[in-house]
């Protein structure tokens, strides 16, 4: 399995994201990959250290005949999104990743491959293990908690980076120069209910087989939210048969696109006239998702008894509620073509023994926009009765057309690949724009090779855009600005 992994080219690269992925790393809980990155560091005899709140940060000296160079930061998190398929057997608290080749790609067995932002801390361990390699001075910055919080990022002191230029290797497309981003704004909304005795016949209501996918880079694809697909099942049959719902079940992290919702319910209702009105709207959802989502599935089931359900009221403004919050693009950008400028991920729906939880992710690259949507879903809680919170704010990172840095790598990028990079901006939450507000001074760019279905299962990598990034990387260091 890894054995295949670790024989790919670039080998020190590939080798080091083995060595990585058998770190069980997920947000909010990186003791073992921040202790393993320290080990690293200190096995090399170099500069090893780690701030306040766990960013691990590394510091090698230039190679000879280099130490007239500006000092470059790189730049990648060290923790993953976990998520894995239903079927999948898997603790991602004790077991590392199991690889495996498909043609042209490597991906992960029913589990995320930790591609993001693993690729990254990768190749920057294999610059610093490197003794051939010429590069200006370094200093790694291995940032924790990127995917729920960017805590890492923020958390990051004024004073502590000494590097001039920082090299951002988390972005996902090969051919892409990215020189800004979105920030966000978790918005969550809790209330409580009471329960109450009810008779009828219980069914669990299934929604699963969607891609899922990333709440920022994939938001504009018309993918299927499971969420907003159980709100709309429940909805029609609260209206028209009566049920009532004792639990709900819905998608993960906030930065994911939900994938699978499962509810509880009890009809009052007659059983026959249901299920026919339950398959007809089934149908119909599968066919407007019929080129999104083909794998798709809505089904019913029996269950076992259920002794207690919401009460009626706010059971009609959770449904109404979950019904008006915005979900998916919500603007397009003016300034930069094709680039999402504003957008909601209802990424989690929580209900079980008398409190319902909420959970969105709203980004945009405006920061007033942010927070107006935010507030629109604000106020569609508002009237269900919600008690709504805004945390976790981070600010998007502002393009700089004219960024010294931007210049060595659309230059680098035309003379290795014979064509001009895209320079763009991405609607994810990328860390520049936090490290920024610290450290103004700093010339920041991201890249990265291909990635594709980031935050799901089907996340994979491209083996031959690794080779590609990785020459691209050590082209620029070769080559990187003088003091």
């Amino acid at each position: 399995m890894n054995t295949e992994i670790r024989a790919l080219e670039p080998t020190a690269v590939w080798n080091k994201f083995a060595d990585l992925n058998a770190v069980p790393r997920p947000s909010k809980k990186e003791e073992r990959v921040i202790q393993f990155m320290v080990d690293f560091g200190n096995a090399l005899s170099l500069e090893t250290m780690t701030d306040a709140v766990g960013n691990v940060i590394i510091r090698k000296p230039a190679t000879a005949g280099m130490e007239d160079r500006k000092m470059v930061i790189l730049q990648s998190h060290l923790d993953m999104v976990h998520q894995k398929n239903k079927d999948t057997v898997f603790d991602f608290d004790t077991q590392g990743i199991e690889m495996f080749i498909a043609d042209d790609w490597v991906k992960a067995k029913g589990t995320t491959l930790g591609a993001d932002n693993g690729m990254g801390v990768a190749a920057i361990m294999a610059v610093l293990e490197s003794t051939s390699i010429p590069h200006p001075p370094l200093e790694a910055l291995f940032t924790i908690d990127e995917e729920t919080g960017m805590t890492g990022a923020m958390g990051l002191e004024g004073g502590v980076l000494q590097g001039q230029i920082l090299l951002n290797l988390d972005t996902e497309e090969d051919d892409e120069i990215d020189i800004g981003c979105a920030g966000g704004i978790d918005v969550t909304a809790t209330r409580s209910y009471k329960e109450e005795p009810v008779d009828g016949a219980t069914f669990k209501v299934i929604v699963e087989g969607l891609q899922g996918g990333h709440s920022g880079m994939q938001i504009h694809e018309g993918l299927g939210n499971a969420n907003k697909i159980m709100n709309r099942l429940l909805y029609m049959a609260s209206s028209k048969h009566g049920i009532r719902i004792a639990a709900i079940d819905g998608g993960s992290l906030r930065n994911a696109i939900p994938r699978e919702s499962y509810a509880e319910i009890v009809l009052i209702g007659d059983t026959a006239a249901f299920k026919s009105d339950f398959d007809a709207l089934t149908r119909i959802i599968a066919q407007e998702l019929a080129l999104t989502e083909p794998e798709l599935s809505m089904s019913l089931s029996s269950c076992s008894p259920i002794q207690m359900v919401m009460e009626l009221n706010a059971q009609q403004a959770l449904l109404n509620s979950v019904y008006a919050a915005h979900n998916g693009v919500y603007a397009m950008s003016a300034a930069m073509t094709d680039l999402v400028e504003t957008s909601n991920n209802v990424a989690r729906v929580e209900v079980r023994d008398g409190n319902i939880k909420i959970g969105c992710l709203t980004r945009s690259s405006v920061n007033s926009a942010k927070i107006d949507l935010a507030q629109t879903l604000r106020a569609a809680f508002d009237l269900g009765g919600f008690e709504v919170s805004l945390d976790g704010e981070y600010p998007g990172w502002q393009p700089n057309p004219d960024s010294e840095i931007l210049k060595v790598l659309e230059s680098k990028y035309e003379y290795l690949f014979g064509e001009k990079a895209r320079v763009v901006a991405c609607h994810a939450g990328l860390e520049c724009g936090i490290l920024g507000k610290n450290y103004p001074h700093i010339d920041m760019i991201s890249f990265g090779p291909t990635i594709k279905g980031a935050h799901s299962p089907d996340e994979r990598v491209q083996i031959s855009s690794v080779q590609k990034f990785w020459n691209y990387l050590l082209e620029i260091l070769k080559d990187s600005p003088r003091k």
